[in-house]
């Protein structure tokens, strides 16, 4: 996949490039986003500069990941981060976090139902899944405010700093969005 650049009303979405590493790591230092994110915790400069310089363009170059820096309009501060990852052979997760000041704004589900429109009239993803912590109520909002169904709970579903995590999980469809699918789509019978 091609790194693009997609945008909304009031935002800018674009691969990390190597001049975001000082805000990337500004943003990170947020203990609410190392508490429940997958960054480092202590997040340094390196882990900022390996993000922007190595992470991002292998993701890129690798169809394994597809970060974007969220920006309020093109040379506008970064707000967020959003990306979509492989997570499994044929699973793709979404991602993200907000910076602290911009939050409440409601760009964080702006930027996530632009990324999953993305993926699947561009990416040509199946079903996007979302995974969170579970007591993250702050992420889950936002990803019932972008249209993720919730699911249920995987227990020690998530592995972080060396310990297995209870995670919420959630799904979202193309059709759920009023795409049409990547594929046919057969439902169970239980449905």
């Amino acid at each position: 996949m091609e790194p693009t650049t997609l945008s909304t009303e009031r935002l800018f979405l674009r691969p990390f490039a190597p001049s975001d590493a000082q805000e990337v790591y500004a943003a990170c230092q947020d203990p609410d986003i190392q508490r429940w994110t997958m960054v480092p915790s202590p997040y340094e400069h390196a882990h900022a500069h390996a993000f922007v310089n190595e992470l991002v363009p292998n993701g890129w170059r690798e169809d394994t990941a597809y970060p974007f820096a969220v920006r309020l309009g093109a040379g506008g501060p970064l707000v967020a981060a959003a990306g979509i990852h492989l997570h499994g052979a044929d699973s793709y997760e979404i991602g993200y976090w907000a910076v602290r000041e911009h939050r409440g704004h409601g760009y964080m589900t702006e930027a996530v139902a632009a990324v999953a429109r993305w993926a699947f009239t561009e990416a040509g993803i199946v079903r996007l899944e979302w995974r969170a912590e579970a007591g993250n109520a702050g992420s889950r909002a936002v990803a019932e405010k972008a249209g993720f169904r919730f699911e249920g709970l995987l227990r020690a579903g998530l592995i972080r700093n060396g310990t297995a995590r209870d995670c919420w999980i959630g799904a979202l469809l193309p059709s759920d969005l009023g795409l049409p699918p990547a594929l046919p789509y057969l439902t169970s019978a239980a449905g």
